[in-house]
């Protein structure tokens, strides 16, 4: 359902149907498709769909204190390439692992978890915790700190499998490091496993509203940025229908 695949998809079929007596519904649907893929790729459309996801969630005030947990959810690096390689690959997400460092510096006795195992539906072995390893310690934080969580394999499994293995206490407060986007289906998964976080939102895939009704020059950024909220979009959905969230798109706590 994500749009390049989506929009590929019904290009090959207009394609077939053009060679059929359907040819007046193949012609209009490859008109319709290339006018969709004009839309996704140069139109503002993906930055319209982007911005509610990543403005939901503000920038995690440290005038609050330090905190006692820093949760580092996994999507950065490309396992079946590291495992291939033999080193760390990282295709994506890259302040993921770059937060966790500065915040580790700056509160010295806050505990540090990566959560991240593998999203593969063929069982690989690869763990992305595994090798997420080497790159934390490059960045300074020393592995007796780290806790890996290297068994879940998607953002429900990251709540799940981490809470028990931390067993935070009343009153204790932890930090939630993940994409901006992707930090309204985070919480509201945490929240829904019992596990109460605090946002730490990194890895903006645009400016601001600034940004709301910019065309971009370059449609493989414009496909890419569609793409991205497209499929956390219908992750909300899915979650919530699934009863995985408490509502369509989670928002800060109310005091």
């Amino acid at each position: 359902m994500l749009p390049i695949n989506l929009l590929v998809e019904l290009g090959i079929l207009s394609l077939l149907l053009l060679a059929t007596r359907f040819y007046a519904l193949g012609r209009k649907l490859a008109v319709t498709t290339l006018v969709v893929l004009a839309l996704a790729a140069f139109s503002p459309l993906g930055n319209l769909l982007l911005y509610p996801l990543e403005a939901r969630f503000p920038a995690w005030d440290p005038a609050r204190g330090a905190p006692d947990g820093i949760i580092v959810l996994g999507g950065s690096i490309d396992t079946d390439l590291s495992a291939a390689h033999r080193t760390p690959v990282v295709s994506h997400a890259a302040d993921r692992l770059f937060a966790p460092a500065e915040l580790a510096r700056r509160y010295p006795n806050a505990r540090i978890v990566f959560t991240g195992g593998t999203a593969n539906l063929v069982e690989t072995g690869s763990r992305e915790a595994d090798y997420s390893l080497p790159i934390l310690e490059s960045l300074g934080i020393p592995k007796q700190r780290l806790i890996l969580e290297r068994d879940s394999r998607n953002t429900w499994e990251n709540a799940i499998f981490t809470r028990p293995l931390v067993s935070p206490k009343p009153g204790e407060r932890w930090l939630l490091v993940t994409s901006a986007f992707h930090m309204p289906r985070s919480m509201g998964i945490f929240r829904k496993a019992g596990f109460d976080v605090e946002a730490y939102p990194v890895d903006w895939r645009m400016g601001g509203r600034d940004d709301l009704f910019t065309f971009t020059r370059i449609g493989g950024d414009g496909l890419a940025r569609t793409d991205v909220a497209v499929r956390e979009w219908i992750g909300l959905l899915t979650y919530r229908i699934m009863g995985r969230t408490g509502e369509l798109l989670p928002g800060p706590a109310k005091d």
